[in-house]
């Protein structure tokens, strides 16, 4: 077990240095935290004025940060992970294939599994890295405000949970193929399909609705933004995440025996 940890942590070191090293990463990083920045001095510019409407013209109720700015600031951030983690997980595994380095992975003793998982944890490494640049902006709210913690935290394992599974499945994608802008827009394709798939299932009957619904990524993120963890939205996750890590074995699987 130790040898299988070492093993998938130098991969995953390696997989991180690699994401560090190129400047790609740092201009994705670049793009990230400014469109994030327009979506949050949005978000907080019409929090803001609605707070004042509120306050000198009557309003009845009191604004919440929470359910007013926080949560539609997750669910745009989702659609920005769509568009961005493509590129993240689009040289993962084929610019392995493309540099010819995969026959070294191939031919050594390492297990397809701890190549997966180590290649899986260096992605999400390189995720967490821009989810901390979303960190950083909403550490402004405490300076200035009160928010409540549990919505945050709550959205912020919806949102970990929600790019995971776009990782897994990018992985596996990328597996496929030895183009990386291939990689990209087939990755693309298919979050863009799992994002709305819901959708579809509107103009069928409730059973086939009902079922499209489940499947839709989306569906299962709105309620960790309202700050509730529930146990199905987390094993519909974590199932989608181990189906792209088994799919991306078998693919690896494949190549060993091709080679």
């Amino acid at each position: 077990m130790s040898s299988s940890l070492r093993n998938i942590s130098a991969i995953a070191g390696k997989e991180l240095r690699s994401f560090y090293s190129s400047p790609i990463a740092w201009v994705m990083l670049g793009l990230f935290a400014a469109i994030f920045g327009w979506f949050f001095s949005s978000a907080l510019a019409y929090f803001a004025s609605a707070a004042m409407r509120s306050q000198f013209g009557g309003g009845p109720q009191r604004m919440n940060v929470n359910l007013e700015m926080i949560r539609p600031l997750f669910s745009n951030t989702t659609v920005l992970i769509l568009f961005l983690l493509p590129m993240v997980t689009m040289r993962t595994y084929s610019e392995e294939k493309r540099s010819g380095t995969i026959e070294l992975l191939l031919t050594s003793p390492l297990k397809d599994i701890e190549i997966i998982l180590g290649k899986y944890l260096g992605a999400m490494g390189m995720y967490l890295g821009m989810l901390g640049v979303t960190a950083a902006y909403l550490s402004v709210l405490f300076l200035a405000g009160n928010p409540a913690v549990k919505p945050i935290l709550s959205g912020y394992l919806g949102l970990l949970l929600f790019g995971g599974g776009f990782i897994a499945m990018g992985l596996f994608i990328s597996s496929l193929t030895s183009n990386q802008m291939v990689a990209g827009a087939a990755s693309f394709v298919v979050f863009l399909l799992l994002w709305v798939v819901s959708w579809l299932g509107e103009s069928m009957g409730p059973t086939m609705s009902s079922i499209l619904s489940y499947l839709s990524i989306t569906e299962h993120f709105d309620d960790f933004g309202k700050g509730i963890i529930d146990t199905k939205h987390i094993v519909f996750y974590l199932s989608f995440i181990v189906f792209g890590l088994f799919l991306a074995t078998k693919s690896v699987d494949s190549d060993r025996w091709r080679g």
